[in-house]
């Protein structure tokens, strides 16, 4: 228990979400247990301890700490819709996980169109089509977003709680290709909160990584099929 409380302070000084001593204790000892040889040393264990953590679901039962757990929770009543109350501000710092997100600078048929030109092998240059190395054909349409763009995410917290977040400024780690899903992100107090939606600037938000791949994988799968359900429905209500 007294390497799971090291690792524990270690942990809770590096801005990520802090586990609870059991989940730390359960991950020593099955470390230990592995081998014959002596216990893994502490820089080892911290850096399996982080990686493990980032790419676990925040919601998991005895994963967090219960006292970080509750103070770094949204507040009560922030939810995706029905909140009327036109701006305030985050009381305390808060985690979350990312569960979606999308450029909304860019118009969805236009994604779309991206998306079916890189899975034929397929890009533009100029009014040339040109073939797409290998490497690019697998990322699935992925760019990265530009200087200019705007991105709109579904955040999760430690409770389960969900919420929009919206970039007020240009965060460089946010955007389709370099967050994963299941990334966390520490917003920290002050942060504004326009009608519900979290207002995302860089000097309020810090992208601390991580992914839960199964998460990910699910939402490459079927990123197109959404973008082609959601363009045809605004298609719809502009006719």
């Amino acid at each position: 228990m007294e390497t799971a409380r090291h690792l524990q302070t270690s942990l809770s000084s590096q801005s990520i979400p802090t586990p609870s001593l059991q989940w730390l204790s359960d991950l020593v000892s099955s470390r230990s247990q592995r081998t014959t040889a002596p216990p893994p040393p502490l820089a080892s264990l911290l850096a399996t301890a982080r990686a493990r953590l980032l790419a676990a679901d925040l919601t998991t039962p005895g994963l967090l700490d219960a006292g970080y757990a509750s103070a770094h929770a949204l507040p009560e009543g922030l939810q995706l819709s029905g909140v009327t109350r036109r701006e305030s501000r985050l009381p305390h710092d808060v985690v979350v996980q990312v569960l979606d997100l999308e450029d909304v600078s860019r118009s969805r048929w236009e994604q779309v169109e991206e998306l079916e030109a890189i899975q034929r092998g397929e890009g533009t240059r100029g009014r040339e089509v040109i073939r797409l190395p290998e490497q690019r054909q697998q990322r699935q349409g992925q760019s990265a977003g530009g200087k200019n763009s705007t991105h709109k995410l579904v955040v999760q917290d430690c409770k389960g709680q969900k919420a929009y977040a919206l970039e007020l400024k240009r965060v460089d780690r946010i955007a389709v290709g370099k967050t994963s899903i299941g990334e966390k992100i520490l917003l920290k107090a002050g942060t504004t909160v326009a009608r519900g939606v979290l207002m995302l600037e860089p000097g309020q938000c810090v992208v601390l990584g991580g992914k839960v791949e199964a998460w990910h994988r699910a939402w490459v799968d079927g990123r197109l099929a959404r973008l082609k359900e959601a363009a045809a429905a605004d298609g719809a209500e502009s006719g």
